[in-house]
C-alpha cells in the first residue's frame, strides 16, 4: 500500500497563489450571451475546457479579449473580457459539445436572446436516459418549444421566454445554472425551487446580480 509520511514540527510560510474554478468559469462565460455590453471575468483558469467554451462562444460571435497582468501578489492573472454585441449563430455542434458536457449552458441564454437555438446533445443520438432532461423541462415551463431530433435539441421561444415556478424533482447544477441564465432575460418573474446550492451556483448568481439581474435567496435553494 501506497504511504504518504509526513515530518511535522516546522513552521509554514509563503504565498500560494490559486487559480479560479474552472466549474464556476464555465456558466460565467457562458452568461456573457445574455448581454451585448462586455463582461470581464477576471482569474480565470487556463484549462482546456475553459478553451472549449471560448471556442463555442467564439462561433457564436462573442469577442474574447485575454490578457495577462500580474496580480496584487505577484503572481500572473488571467482576464477576459468577453463581448456578444450580436449573435452570429445559435448553433452549438456535436464535435464542441462533445469535449465538454458544460457546452449545453449556452442552451438557456440563447433561447432567451435569440428566441432559438440549435445545441447538440452531450452524447450526440445515444439513446437513454438524458443527462439535460430537467434543463428541457424547465425551459418549456418557461414557454420554449422544445424538439429532440438528430441527436440535437432544437428549441425556440418566438415570442420570449415568461417567468414561471419551477420545481426540480431532483437537485441539478447544470440545470439551475442553465434556468438561472434564461430567467433573466424572460417577462416576469421566475421561482426555482430545490435549485442547487453549490459554490458555483453562488458565484453565477452574485455575477448575474453584477450584469443587472434581480435576484433574491442567494445560498438557499430557492
Amino acid at each position: 500500500m501506497d504511504r504518504i509520511r509526513i515530518g511535522g514540527g516546522r513552521a509554514l510560510k509563503g504565498v500560494l497563489p490559486i487559480s479560479g474554478a474552472k466549474n464556476a468559469a464555465l456558466p460565467l462565460q457562458a452568461a456573457s450571451l445574455l448581454t451585448d455590453e462586455t463582461l470581464t471575468l477576471s482569474n480565470l483558469p487556463d484549462l482546456a475546457d475553459i478553451g472549449t467554451m471560448a471556442t463555442l462562444l467564439g462561433q457564436h460571435g462573442v469577442e474574447i479579449v485575454v490578457t495577462e497582468t500580474v496580480g496584487p501578489d505577484g503572481h500572473p492573472q488571467r482576464t477576459a473580457a468577453m463581448t456578444a454585441a450580436s449573435i452570429a449563430s445559435t448553433m452549438a455542434p456535436y464535435d464542441l459539445v462533445r469535449k465538454m458536457r458544460a457546452s449545453v449552458l449556452v442552451l438557456g441564454p440563447l433561447v432567451a436572446r435569440c428566441g432559438q437555438a440549435q445545441v447538440s446533445l452531450p452524447g450526440g443520438c445515444s439513446i437513454g436516459t438524458r443527462p439535460v432532461d430537467l434543463h428541457l423541462q424547465g425551459l418549456e415551463q418557461l414557454g420554449a418549444e422544445i424538439e429532440l431530433k438528430e441527436g440535437y435539441i432544437h428549441a425556440r421561444a418566438p415570442k420570449g421566454l415568461t417567468g414561471a415556478r419551477i420545481v426540480f424533482p431532483k437537485i441539478s447544477v447544470g440545470a439551475t445554472e442553465n434556468l438561472l441564465m434564461a430567467a433573466c432575460l424572460a417577462k416576469g418573474e421566475t421561482v426555482l425551487i430545490n435549485a442547487a446550492r453549490e459554490p458555483e451556483i453562488t458565484d453565477l448568481v452574485r455575477c448575474l446580480i453584477a450584469m443587472g439581474a434581480q435576484i433574491s435567496g442567494i445560498d438557499s435553494d430557492t
